[in-house]
């Protein structure tokens, strides 16, 4: 079996992806003709020709100005149900997902209108395709405590529907500190905590939302190399990374594909996951990420594996669900081994 075939079987579990960063030229059209919001691009090639970013904020300027075309609660399901088909596709057992309400409600649209309109797609997925899920609300780190603050408070009422709080958005010129009393606050209503740190900013950011935010898992985290005792220390606490390759590559994190750390970080020990991030954006779902890695950086089998392995063991479902989630893991290699 060559190595492509083995990565389009592997389970997969992603736990870093925006699920506004989903969003695919077409359904931009589609969604903004049936919502009667006016694009700044003719068709969606002319989209696609825009995806040339020089850094994160670049990006993040027309991801924002895509997120226009959500407004009712069926394109939040209908965003969300393309990426679990996405996910069957690419053999994605489990995904824990991200959304930004602070890039909606900010446009006057409600809370509930998102978070019931993401879970609705879910509960199908799970129903429909054989997918788990989890959801994670991230607060957008360029705008101030006080946002952040009344999006948790708005959160509440739907307290069993998300599982974690994150931090996204521009790293550089908004440190974890800004944050520490909302993930206090988050914490103490029985939130998972997750941050964006060390993608662009410093490996100070990383070591900063370990301590001052309390977080279980690092998104990024690839900037952690500056540091040699922070290395040391995520090798023996196994705090996950959620490595993100394309993206890395699109948003200039790395020069090239062949010059990224994913592998030398798994080597020396980190519990480091493949993950797509922003795929409609940055090239590539799961697989092509995974697809990108083997290309690029010499990778057994084995250790693309232990991608899937650790995203088990980083996972926030419980302790039965990762066991039989490794299981799969563990089979299938099994089965690959005797071909």
């Amino acid at each position: 079996m060559d190595q492509f075939s083995f990565i389009k079987g592997l389970p997969k579990i992603e736990l870093h992806i925006h699920i506004e960063g989903s969003l695919e030229p077409e359904m931009m059209f589609k969604l903004a003709k049936r919502n009667k919001v006016a694009l700044s691009y003719e068709t969606p090639d002319d989209v696609k020709r825009a995806y040339e970013f020089d850094d994160l904020q670049s990006f993040l300027d027309i991801y924002y100005q895509g997120a226009n075309v959500l407004i009712h609660e069926q394109d939040f399901y209908d965003l969300t149900w393309a990426y679990l088909l996405r996910c069957k596709q690419d053999n994605v057992i489990h995904t824990e997902l991200f959304f930004d309400p602070q890039t909606h409600t900010d446009r006057g649209i409600e809370f509930g209108v998102v978070v019931n309109g993401i879970n609705r797609a879910l509960k199908d997925g799970q129903s429909e395709l054989g997918i788990s899920s989890q959801l994670i609300m991230c607060f957008l780190r360029h705008l101030d405590e006080a946002s952040a603050i009344e999006t948790l408070n708005q959160s509440l009422p739907y307290r069993d529907q998300i599982i974690a709080v994150g931090l996204d958005s521009s790293e550089v010129g908004h440190p974890p500190e800004k944050f520490q009393r909302v993930f206090e606050l988050a914490l103490e209503h029985g939130y998972k905590t997750v941050a964006h740190a060390g993608e662009e900013g410093p490996a100070s950011n990383i070591v900063n939302a370990l301590t001052l935010l309390n977080i279980s898992r690092i998104d990024h985290g690839v900037r952690c190399v500056d540091d040699k005792v922070l290395v040391d220390q995520l090798i023996k606490s196994r705090v996950p990374l959620t490595v993100c390759p394309l993206s890395n590559i699109k948003l200039k994190v790395f020069e090239s594909m062949k010059h990224h750390n994913i592998v030398e970080l798994l080597e020396k020990g980190l519990c480091v996951t493949v993950n797509s991030d922003d795929p409609a954006y940055f090239g590539g779902y799961m697989n092509d990420n995974f697809f990108a890695i083997a290309e690029s950086i010499y990778v057994t089998n084995q250790q693309l594996a232990q991608f899937s392995y650790n995203a088990a063991e980083a996972s926030f479902v419980d302790d039965t669900q990762k066991t039989e989630m490794k299981a799969l893991i563990t089979t299938y290699v099994e089965k690959c081994s005797l071909l």
